[in-house]
């Protein structure tokens, strides 16, 4: 962790956080303590080390469902895993190709960073590899719901001045599947920064997880960017499915219009939702990516 001075000090946590944090049976606790963007209170050991006293209230923080431990089955069995907190702006990085971009994935992390109000912008990366124009359609169809984005080739530097510009005394997080170009694209913009960069397989158009723990640097006077390992799926953590709507920008205009307040936008009698998809005022793509979310949602993961 970074002091106010500017020292880089590697801490460890008080014993007592362990015990108002650990795990209980058939508890959603969560799975960090203190993680990337937090402000807290430290007493220094040494001129290198320290010990976290207290961990600041947080403005917001970014998370999702946790895998499964291993062999539970036991309802309620899922932690909530917490990437960086405090952020102004998520970046979420995704490829037009190398690996094919991914809609249903972006909407995940969409609803995640909704659902804790934080500012999301949409990064498309590999337009150089772009031989349809499908990062234009992308572009169009994320605009006209309210997002801001980037159409970039991190590899031939186009399109990352706008982004770079972005980024000036905020707290941003870049995010996305791996593979997509998330370290290129930092290490292009900052190139003192040096992030491990990956490949993609050949047999499963995948990336490898080069970035193997979440680094925040600051790049210019109180502007910091964190980086995070790419991911291969992700969950909403704690969100009911009543609530999910709430998160679809292109969805709020209608849900008070329903019949039954009670309505999630399915299948029931009276749903303006569903009227205003066959009507053609939310695309049927923007309304399948809401049912294709919402048909995954835990009914037990609401503590």
């Amino acid at each position: 962790m970074q002091s106010t001075s500017k020292e880089i000090f590697r801490c460890s946590l008080r014993g007592r956080f362990k015990k108002e944090f650990r795990h209980k049976k058939n508890k959603l606790l969560t799975l960090d303590v203190a993680v990337l963007g937090d402000w807290v209170e430290f007493t220094k050991v040494s001129d290198e080390i320290g010990v976290i006293e207290e961990i600041k209230n947080r403005n917001n923080y970014l998370s999702r469902k946790a895998g499964k431990a291993r062999g539970s089955l036991k309802r309620g069995s899922r932690l909530e895993q917490i990437i960086a907190s405090n952020i102004d702006t998520l970046f979420i990085v995704n490829s037009i190709k190398s690996p094919e971009f991914n809609n249903r994935f972006l909407d995940r992390i969409i609803v995640a960073a909704e659902s804790s109000g934080i500012d999301i912008k949409v990064i498309i990366n590999k337009i150089d590899l772009d031989k349809r124009d499908l990062s234009k359609m992308w572009e169009q169809f994320y605009s006209e719901i309210g997002y801001t984005v980037f159409n970039i080739s991190a590899t031939n530097n186009i399109g990352l001045k706008e982004i770079k510009k972005s980024l000036d005394g905020k707290v941003s997080l870049f995010w996305g599947r791996s593979g997509v170009g998330k370290s290129t694209l930092l290490n292009v913009m900052f190139p003192s920064l040096q992030f491990n960069v990956g490949e993609i397989s050949e047999y499963s158009d995948k990336g490898t997880h080069t970035t193997v723990t979440g680094e925040m640097r600051e790049v210019k006077e109180n502007t910091y960017i964190i980086d995070t390992p790419g991911i291969r799926e992700i969950d909403p953590f704690g969100i009911k499915k009543e609530d999910l709507c709430h998160y679809y920008k292109a969805v709020i205009p209608y849900i008070h219009d329903c019949k039954f307040n009670t309505c999630i936008h399915e299948h029931e009698p009276g749903c303006a939702v569903v009227d205003a998809v066959e009507r053609g005022k939310i695309s049927f793509e923007r309304y399948e990516s809401y049912l294709n979310l919402l048909n995954t949602i835990e009914d037990d993961m609401i503590y």
